[in-house]
């Protein structure tokens, strides 16, 4: 491998899209414990919009590779993992990294991908499926028969969270523009137009005595609002500040907001509960307890994914050379599910 070079995408400051850099460096070779990776698809989600701005909470300093999750052949393994894994069809979750041709990862942090699957499949629902499993599943804890309220329900996360909660026996009122609102009523969602004018009072029409729980990417103003609009004993989990990516100024300061309302409203005896969800939670305390967990959760994704009680939406998959073209599109607002790069 040491004469082959990778291609990567590199962020090399606050830039636009087309900022992005596509430049070629020397392949990675596998060390004790790790893999290398063929890449076959990394996506585009939010963190790497809010990343460009230089606005996500802990990304890394400038310049870096993008990519919080890919999903990929294994070339070579290192000392101390099975050689009988190349071949195999691996998904791993990374923060930064994945625009790359080829990637290291740690072996434990792989999670084989089952025969079925593609590529794109499984890499639509790695960030996007963990999250909302374990939002709906792990922090909400909703059972069958409740009903609750999704934010962004078109969106890469609101997609995944929909049908799993749909597969549960869940209603579900989901928020979108118009144009996604066929697609939303052939999920058995019910939608609502969040650019019509007052949502919780559309919201409330569906669900008079409230809602068991809402999943709220947006942050900002709309944590509040969605807090009134819990039933009692219902949960609130926060999991975003996309209403804040443009804003300038600390990046820490709409997440540290976040956090102090749901202290202060779990602090009171109102029978609600409220939380921020992070998928790293846990990472730094207790790395193989986290690791079990995402392994747990992603495998029963994947495995949702080839019964067909979740299908993932991609909105577009480009090659890791138009990259900035992939982010300009997953910014626009105008498409459904997940952009996907490719090799």
């Amino acid at each position: 491998m040491e004469s082959e070079r990778l291609v990567e995408v590199v962020l090399p400051g606050i830039v636009e899209p087309q900022g992005l850099e596509v430049r070629t460096a020397a392949a990675p070779e596998a060390g004790p414990g790790q893999l290398v990776l063929a890449m076959e698809a990394s996506g585009v989600s939010f963190a790497e919009q809010q990343m460009r701005r230089g606005r996500y909470f802990d990304q890394p300093p400038f310049p870096f590779v993008p990519g919080y999750d890919a999903v990929g052949r294994v070339l070579a393994t290192g000392e101390g993992v099975d050689p009988s894994l190349v071949g195999r069809r691996v998904a791993v979750l990374l923060k930064v990294g994945g625009w790359a041709s080829r990637i290291r990862v740690e072996a434990a942090d792989a999670v084989p991908v089952p025969d079925g699957v593609g590529a794109a499949q499984a890499e639509a629902v790695v960030v996007n499926g963990v999250t909302a499993w374990q939002m709906l599943h792990r922090t909400a804890r909703v059972r069958a028969g409740a009903t609750v309220l999704v934010h962004g329900a078109s969106g890469g996360v609101g997609t995944v969270l929909v049908q799993l909660a749909r597969a549960a026996g869940i209603q579900v009122i989901g928020t979108a523009s118009a144009r996604h609102h066929d697609a939303l009523r052939e999920l058995g969602v019910r939608p609502v137009d969040y650019r019509a004018g007052d949502v919780a009072a559309e919201v409330r029409k569906l669900a008079p005595g409230g809602v068991d729980a809402v999943f709220d990417h947006l942050g900002g103003r709309s944590v509040p609002a969605s807090w009134r609009l819990l039933a009692p004993g219902g949960t609130l989990v926060s999991y975003g500040s996309a209403s804040t990516r443009d804003d300038t100024g600390s990046k820490q300061w709409p997440v540290l907001k976040i956090l102090a309302r749901t202290w202060l409203w779990n602090a009171l005896p109102n029978g609600r509960r409220a939380h921020f969800y992070n998928i790293w939670a846990g990472r730094s305390l207790h790395r193989d307890r986290f690791r079990a967990r995402f392994h747990e959760d992603l495998t029963q994704i994947l495995a949702a994914v080839r019964r067909g009680d979740v299908v993932p939406r991609i909105a577009a998959r480009l090659p890791l050379a138009r990259a900035a073209e992939a982010l300009s599109l997953a910014e626009s607002g105008t498409v459904a599910g997940k952009v996907v790069l490719t090799p």
